[in-house]
């Protein structure tokens, strides 16, 4: 299924420590369930020694688990981020690289890669605490429309917007080099601190906005009408997408709302990881001309995958199984558009 344009995945390159906990456990750090905060390196420590059961270690991050899925799914891929000088980052740069993915555009910063504690609990939520490390000193010096040449679309996670003069330069980089442009709003934390910006870089500069319900409530001040933030999120960019877990999704443009239904799970482990590797099976249709509805299921599938499993690496018997289905339904809707 190899592609014959590039996608490059902007943001942190981080290494996901996920834990499963109990709900006391988030009311005891005193954390808002389900969002994201960002904490030193002492904190974070402090953190890991408080968690009550074993951890697991994946490469993660919100665009990394985006374009490690897509790179696995035989697309070329690019990844922008600043890595550790450390075990880690090497850890990040080699299991890219070992996916076929191209390493170019990576950063290597002085300090260690940054890390993101995911606290998972009993009905699948997650609630983030990060140490960006390496990631956080990212500086616009060090992007250039260079990292975006030969680029076909850049996926971009909300978190940039925590730095907005960096935001804007990516944005703009990526536009000088004629790429098309996702963007994912990442967590309701960033929909909230970003302001009347987030409006602004929708209308200008994104094609596809990804969104979970929380995320979608946040901006546009909607509750529980998922169709009508849909509607509204897409009169400010192309098409938006807006996730609502086990309901399926609904995906906007300027002409219609439709609904995808969500691919049944059995059993919930873990929702890390679902909200990107949704956006990587929407785009790994649309990037081939595939229908929105068609799009939508790719990503619902690969969505229903990684919640049943912990962490956001799904095995290989998984892949084989999923990639056999995808390129099936993808096959028959080309066939159906041929005739």
């Amino acid at each position: 299924m190899q592609s014959s344009f590039t996608i490059i995945g902007v943001g942190s390159p981080i290494i996901d420590i996920i834990a499963q906990v109990e709900d006391n456990f988030i009311a005891q750090i005193g954390a808002d369930k389900g969002g994201m905060t960002l904490v030193d390196e002492n904190t974070f420590k402090t953190l890991l020694t408080r968690i009550p059961t074993q951890s697991t270690k994946t490469p993660g991050g919100s665009a990394g688990n985006t374009i490690f899925t897509l790179a696995r799914m035989g697309n070329k891929a690019r990844f922008l981020g600043k890595t550790g000088n450390c075990p880690e980052g090497d850890y990040y740069r080699n299991h890219f690289s070992s996916l076929g993915g191209d390493t170019s555009s990576f950063k290597v910063g002085t300090v260690i890669n940054g890390q993101c504690l995911s606290l998972v609990t009993p009905d699948g939520e997650r609630t983030f605490r990060t140490h960006l490390g390496a990631a956080m000193s990212l500086a616009r010096e060090e992007i250039s429309v260079v990292d975006f040449k030969d680029c076909n679309h850049a996926h971009i996670e909300g978190y940039m917007l925590f730095d907005n003069d960096l935001m804007m330069h990516i944005l703009e980089c990526a536009k000088a080099a004629g790429c098309t442009i996702s963007l994912d709003l990442a967590s309701f934390d960033v929909v909230q601190a970003s302001g009347d910006l987030l409006g602004k870089i929708l209308k200008d500069y994104v094609d596809i906005v990804f969104a979970n319900e929380t995320e979608a409530a946040a901006f546009t001040d909607l509750e529980d009408d998922y169709p009508a933030m849909a509607k509204q999120l897409a009169e400010f960019c192309d098409i938006a997408a807006v996730k609502i877990g086990a309901q399926g999704a609904y995906i906007a443009n300027q002409s219609e709302v439709i609904k995808v239904e969500a691919v049944p799970v059995n059993t919930v482990v873990d929702t890390t990881g679902a909200g990107d590797l949704w956006a990587a099976g929407f785009l790994h249709g649309w990037l081939r001309n595939h229908s929105l509805a068609k799009s939508a299921e790719i990503g619902a599938l690969l969505g229903a995958e990684v919640v049943q499993i912990q962490g956001s690496v799904l095995s290989e018997d998984v892949w084989r199984t999923s990639l056999r289905e995808i390129e099936k339904a993808l096959s028959l809707e080309s066939s159906n558009q041929s005739q």
